[in-house]
């Protein structure tokens, strides 16, 4: 069967294989940038690669249950934000300190700078729905509609949320001047 014809016809319909090779094309298009959007969220990579993985291992077991597959990814969005919060909740603790970006990646190099560390440290004081919203809507680039969809709020929440953010976000850097 081709890899394409396997999101056709109804989740509930497709053989075991069928579910599995579909979340493992969703896994390879979009677990990377999932998984940056879990670092900046979470703060370490061991605990954003968990938040993905069990993302798709819910995505698998929901397969047959989902009422249009084609929205797969917006489902492992909201499952790997969900996720996130769920750390963030049991951590029981401020986020941390300061950003200090793992050296995992060339992305994370480049954060290394002075100026992106002093925006990730006012990024991870603002509220945790206002970085939210600004972490998908310009970090993980998804339009007002997919952030909606993704927080599982309405529209407007968003805008009134990334306005409040980008003013309080910078206050914040004002105020480290």
């Amino acid at each position: 069967m081709e890899p394409d014809l396997i999101l056709i016809g109804r989740a509930a319909d497709r053989p075991p294989d069928a579910i599995w090779a579909a979340v493992a094309d969703l896994y390879e298009g979009h677990a990377l940038a999932l998984t940056r959007m879990a670092l900046v969220m979470v703060g370490d990579r061991p605990t954003a690669e968990d938040v993905v993985h069990e993302a798709f291992l819910g995505l698998y077991r929901r397969w047959p249950h989902l009422r249009d597959p084609e929205r797969a990814v917006a489902y492992v969005r909201s499952a790997v934000l969900n996720r996130c919060r769920n750390v963030l909740r049991r951590r029981r603790v401020p986020f941390f300190a300061e950003h200090l970006p793992p050296v995992w990646s060339a992305e994370a190099a480049a954060l290394v700078g002075e100026e992106k560390r002093e925006v990730m440290n006012a990024l991870h004081r603002l509220p945790a729905r206002q970085r939210e919203a600004l972490v998908l809507r310009y970090f993980c680039d998804l339009s007002e509609a997919q952030t909606a969809e993704t927080m599982r709020v309405s529209t407007g929440t968003v805008k009134s949320t990334t306005s409040r953010a980008l003013t309080a976000l910078g206050r914040i850097l004002k105020e480290g001047q």
